[in-house]
């Protein structure tokens, strides 16, 4: 364990932002960590896993710490569940398809999320119907100030959309080293129903599909729709898609007959933010070195040599407009640092 200084964060994070770290360590075990965590001569300190969600806008004067905890294993299982524990560090996409290859159901559907496990829980990661939170179990953790370990199970982390107790009651307070989850060994329940999923999977002439199955097809969507970070800066979707009421929706129905929705509850609906930014003109458009993506407006993109601070400028400037023509505020699903 080496503790180095002015180390560059573009290779740590997927926007490819070119920052500097004051100071930087990896570490690869618990006790690594904690020993990183004792450091009196920095106080200050910054958690890195994967780099996917977040967007650096300045040099970083804290001690970053890149959590590199590697390991998956099966912890118990009977005929129809197992239990299964991926360490922190573990890339998130490699690790569904570790469980695709043994069969284990019920992440299929986050095929292809950018990040590492340890981040997943923050952000209660989702996409195409499914959430993390629907197989979570559990994540250890460790107390940043007492070096404490803590274990949360589901009913402690106030799962939300996009959100949990970790970005809010906690946040800045535990490092999450490891997520255990409940997966299925038979009789998947196979969710099919958002998005182009059946329409791929017509395409591809699969009548009885199996969880491998709806991987492949959400991965040639998500292809096909979003760009490869290690080709193009981004971090995915950098907008959440807001929930309004369904008596605004109704009036804003009014004026623009199309617009999409996803039922929450008898009173609310949610919209899709993609939707609004193309509405509002920024699918595609590009500001020099960075932009909206052309195939989906969700997605900011850095073409090479942007700064945090320019794709932060147009972020502000799309939720304004959006703001502006719909009334609607769309907040940023990316950490602003």
């Amino acid at each position: 364990m080496h503790v180095a200084e002015n180390i560059s964060l573009k290779d740590y994070n997927t926007f490819g932002i070119d920052v500097n770290a004051k100071y930087f360590v990896s570490v690869s075990s618990i006790n690594e960590l904690k020993q990183v965590l004792s450091l009196k001569e920095h106080p200050k300190k910054l958690l890195l896993g994967g780099g996917s969600n977040m967007l650096l806008t300045q040099n970083q004067d804290k001690l970053v710490i890149h959590v590199n905890l590697k390991g998956i294993t099966v912890e118990d299982e009977t005929s129809d569940y197992v239990l299964v524990k991926a360490n922190a560090g573990e890339n998130w996409h490699e690790f569904v398809l570790w469980c695709l290859a043994n069969n284990f159901g019920g992440i299929e559907n986050l095929s292809l999320i950018p990040g590492n496990v340890g981040t997943a829980p923050i952000q209660n990661i989702g996409a195409y119907g499914v959430e993390l939170k629907d197989t979570f179990v559990a994540c250890d953790t460790i107390n940043i100030e007492t070096l404490d370990i803590k274990s949360f199970r589901k009913a402690d982390c106030n799962f939300g959309y996009r959100n949990s107790i970790f970005k809010n009651e906690v946040s800045g307070q535990y490092i999450i080293t490891s997520v255990t989850f409940r997966l299925t060994k038979r009789n998947h329940l196979l969710q099919m129903k958002y998005g182009a999923i059946t329409s791929e999977l017509e395409a591809q002439n699969i009548v009885t599909p199996t969880i491998q199955d709806i991987s492949k097809a959400i991965i040639a969507i998500r292809e096909r729709k979003l760009p490869n970070p290690k080709e193009i800066g981004n971090s995915g979707s950098f907008f959440k898609n807001p929930v309004i009421s369904l008596t605004k929706f109704k009036s804003l129905q009014e004026n623009f007959e199309d617009i999409p929705s996803y039922s929450i509850s008898e009173t609310k609906v949610k919209v899709p933010a993609g939707w609004l930014i193309e509405k509002a003109g920024f699918k595609g458009k590009r500001f020099g070195n960075h932009g909206v993506h052309e195939n989906q407006a969700l997605v900011l993109v850095n073409y090479g040599g942007a700064t945090g601070a320019d794709v932060l400028k147009l972020s502000e400037l799309i939720q304004k407009t959006v703001l502006r023509l719909f009334d609607i505020t769309i907040e940023a699903e990316v950490n602003i640092l």
